[in-house]
């Protein structure tokens, strides 16, 4: 008996967390992937199992190439604003990451500084675009500021509403989320590994590339599926730092929804989830994340 008890209670230990998940994560994927095949009208939803949702989404896609249809390109936007944030918090986050573990001496120091890194949690993400509205508008503090130095003539059009501006603003959200995992990939390195790598007589970059990055593949990893996943799926950073003007995957979903175009909508969420899927199959492929886990 004792000997049966011990051998499940590893199963009703993850019993609660395996039911919260199934309820609020795999029921709603599974319905919203059922609502996907359903056909509708301008003011119903019927039950169905059909791919006219599929097609209509990349309606003429096909025959339209070597020129790219609307929905290629509005996926390829996605895809250039995720590898773009993705870079520039994968350089801020090492970067943040590297100074606190091996610039700062100070236990409680460095402590500090890592809370610090997650204050931007402390405000909700739609404060923090809005915030950016008064810096970089053409009546703003930066280009009022660059007009009163002489650098301009006249106040930047750019600076908001634009390519520019979502990008700040993802990256603004999104970096502490490469932080975080990088930092404890970090902190778990053995800093006589380092010594040595310094005392065989290695340069600074050559210790940084065949050591630190390595050891750090994992955070590095880790990082990237949480900025990945946000920046993919996003529509409200697109929608108020672009002006409404810049399509992306999340914007046509979140239009579809308001339309109430549910199964279309579900499905272009199922061809997003796909594309997401892969991409963080390919970073696991070349990552073994259980290390860190």
């Amino acid at each position: 008996m004792l000997e049966m008890k011990s051998r499940w209670a590893p199963y009703w230990q993850a019993a609660p967390l395996a039911i919260v998940l199934l309820i609020f994560f795999v029921l709603p994927l599974l319905v919203t992937l059922a609502v996907s095949f359903w056909t509708y009208t301008g003011y119903s939803i019927e039950p169905a199992m059909v791919s006219d949702n599929y097609a209509s989404a990349f309606d003429k896609c096909l025959a339209s190439l070597p020129d790219l249809c609307t929905t290629f390109r509005t996926y390829l936007s996605t895809l250039k604003f995720c590898l773009i944030v993705w870079l520039i918090t994968l350089v801020l986050g090492f970067t943040v990451a590297y100074f606190l573990v091996f610039e700062v001496k100070s236990n409680n120091m460095r402590l500090i500084l890592a809370l610090i890194t997650t204050i931007p949690f402390w405000t909700s993400n739609v404060i923090r675009m809005i915030s950016w509205i008064p810096l970089l508008g053409r009546n703003g503090v930066v280009n009022q500021w660059l007009l009163s130095v002489g650098l301009i003539s006249e106040p930047l059009d750019w600076l908001l509403y634009s390519n520019f501006s979502v990008v700040l603003a993802l990256v603004h959200l999104n970096t502490v989320f490469m932080i975080v995992p990088i930092l404890n990939s970090m902190s778990r390195i053995d800093k006589s590994l380092v010594e040595a790598a310094y005392d065989t007589g290695a340069s600074g970059w050559q210790t940084l590339w065949n050591v630190i990055i390595p050891l750090s593949k994992t955070g590095i990893a880790i990082g990237s599926i949480f900025v990945i996943t946000v920046v993919m799926g996003d529509f409200i950073s697109i929608g108020l730092m672009g002006g409404q003007q810049i399509a992306s995957a999340g914007k046509v979903i979140e239009s579809q929804i308001n339309a109430l175009q549910f199964p279309i909508a579900a499905a272009n969420a199922v061809v997003l989830l796909a594309i997401v899927l892969m991409i963080i199959w390919t970073l696991l492929r070349f990552v073994d994340i259980r290390k860190e886990l």
